[in-house]
C-alpha cells in the first residue's frame, strides 16, 4: 500500500514537472512581443463616383499589412518549389495580367484561363475568378497557392516556411499583433494579401478626366463614347454598356455572351465556368471582366482566345453563337468600319496606369 502511494504521489509530481516544463517553453517561445505592434491605418485613395471600398471589420487596411501583403504578392516563396509568384501571371506594367493565352504556373504547365486583371479587384462584390468560385479577396488570394499547377503548394507547408523565416515572423507580428510565430496561420496570409489587393485602384484615365471637365475626347474617342454608351441616335448602339457598366465598366455579374455554339446542349460547354454552382442555366457563364486598362489586357476571353481587341470586335459584329443561356442582349451587331475604329479609340481612352505610382503597388524585392 505504501509502495502504490508512493507510486501515485511520484507521478503526480511528474506531471506537475512536465507541466511546468510545457509553460516555460511556452512562455520563453513568446519570440515576437518584443517587436513593437503600432500598426498605421492605411486609407485608401478611392475616386469619386466610384463604389464604397468595403473593408472588412476583421481586416483593417493597415500600412504592415498592406506591406506584407505586397511581401507575399511578389515572392515565389508561396510556391512549393519557390519558383512562381502571384506576380509571376500578374504583371503591374499590363493592369496585373501576363499577356498570355493562359497562364503558366509551377514547373513549366500551362493554366486553363487567362489571367485576369486585378485592378479595382477590391470593388468585386458578387464573387471573383472567371467562375465566381469564392466570394472575398480574403479567400480568393489563397486558392492559387493549392492550385496544383498555379503554385501548386500545401498551406501547411508554406506556413512552416514563414514561421523559421525571421523576416516574415517580425512582419506578421507588426501587422497583425501576433506573439508567437506558430501563430502564423492561412487566414493571415489570406488577410494581408487581400489588404494589398484592396490598394490597386484605377481611376484616372482619360475617359475619367473628360468626365471631370479637365480634357476633350478626340472627335473619334467622342462617337466611341457616344456608341458606347448610345448617346447618338445617328448610330447603332454598340451594346456595350449593358455589362460593362460605369464607373467601374464592368457590370459585377456572369454572361454567356456568345462565344461557342451549344445550342441546348450545355455538356458541349468545354469550360463549364459558373456552372460550378450546380446550376444548369449558368454554365458556360463567366465573370464579365471590367474594360478599364483593357488595351494592356491582351488576349481576351476567359481563355485567351482573342489576340487583340479588333478579334473581339469581330465576335461581336459578326461571329455570336447560339446558346439557351445566351445573354439576350448580345447579338451581331454589324456595325460600319468607322465605328469599329471609334469603339476602339474609346476603349484605348480607358487606359490609366496611374495606380502604378503607389507606392506600395510594384514589387520590393
Amino acid at each position: 500500500m505504501n509502495r502504490l502511494i508512493g507510486n501515485i504521489i511520484l507521478v503526480i509530481l511528474l506531471a506537475i514537472f512536465i507541466v511546468s516544463c510545457d509553460g516555460d517553453q511556452i512562455m520563453s517561445s513568446r519570440d515576437l512581443e518584443n517587436i513593437p505592434f503600432n500598426p498605421e491605418p492605411y486609407v485608401v485613395d478611392v475616386p469619386d463616383g466610384f463604389p464604397i471600398l468595403e473593408i472588412p471589420e476583421d481586416n483593417p487596411m493597415t500600412l504592415e499589412g498592406v506591406e506584407l501583403g505586397r511581401r507575399l504578392f511578389y515572392d515565389p516563396i508561396l510556391s512549393a518549389d519557390s519558383t512562381v509568384s502571384c506576380a509571376s501571371c500578374h504583371f503591374p506594367e499590363l493592369a496585373f495580367t501576363d499577356g498570355l493565352r493562359r497562364s503558366i504556373g509551377i514547373s513549366g504547365q500551362q493554366t486553363s484561363r487567362n489571367s485576369m486583371s486585378l485592378v479595382n479587384v477590391g470593388f468585386y462584390y458578387s464573387g471573383l475568378f472567371w467562375d465566381g468560385r469564392v466570394q472575398t479577396l480574403e479567400e480568393q488570394s489563397l486558392h492559387p497557392i493549392e492550385d496544383p499547377i498555379e503554385q501548386g503548394n500545401d498551406l501547411d507547408a508554406l506556413i512552416e516556411k514563414l514561421k523559421v523565416h525571421e523576416d516574415y515572423a517580425a512582419r506578421f507580428r507588426m501587422a497583425f499583433g501576433i506573439v508567437d510565430r506558430s501563430q502564423i496561420n492561412r487566414k493571415l496570409i489570406g488577410k494581408a494579401i487581400a489588404q494589398w489587393e484592396r490598394i490597386i485602384v484605377s481611376g484616372n484615365s482619360r475617359y475619367d478626366q473628360y468626365k471631370r471637365g479637365e480634357i476633350s475626347l478626340t472627335d473619334e474617342e467622342d462617337l466611341g463614347h457616344s456608341m458606347f454608351f448610345d448617346f447618338d441616335d445617328g448610330f447603332k448602339d454598340a451594346e456595350c454598356n449593358h455589362c460593362h457598366n460605369v464607373p467601374l465598366f464592368t457590370a459585377n455579374s456572369y454572361h454567356n455572351n456568345g462565344l461557342d455554339s451549344v445550342g441546348n446542349d450545355y455538356t458541349l460547354f468545354k469550360d463549364i465556368g459558373l456552372g460550378i454552382n450546380g446550376i444548369e442555366n449558368d454554365t458556360g457563364r463567366f465573370r464579365t471582366p471590367t474594360l478599364r486598362n483593357i488595351a494592356l489586357t491582351a488576349p481576351y476571353m476567359h481563355d485567351g482566345r482573342f489576340m487583340s481587341l479588333d478579334d473581339v470586335l469581330n465576335h461581336y459584329n459578326s461571329g455570336i453563337q447560339p446558346a439557351r443561356n445566351k445573354d439576350p442582349l448580345v447579338a451581331n451587331l454589324e456595325i460600319s468600319q468607322e465605328s469599329r475604329d471609334a469603339l476602339l479609340a474609346f476603349m484605348e481612352a480607358l487606359t490609366d496606369t496611374s495606380y502604378l505610382k503607389i507606392p506600395q503597388v510594384s514589387s520590393p524585392f
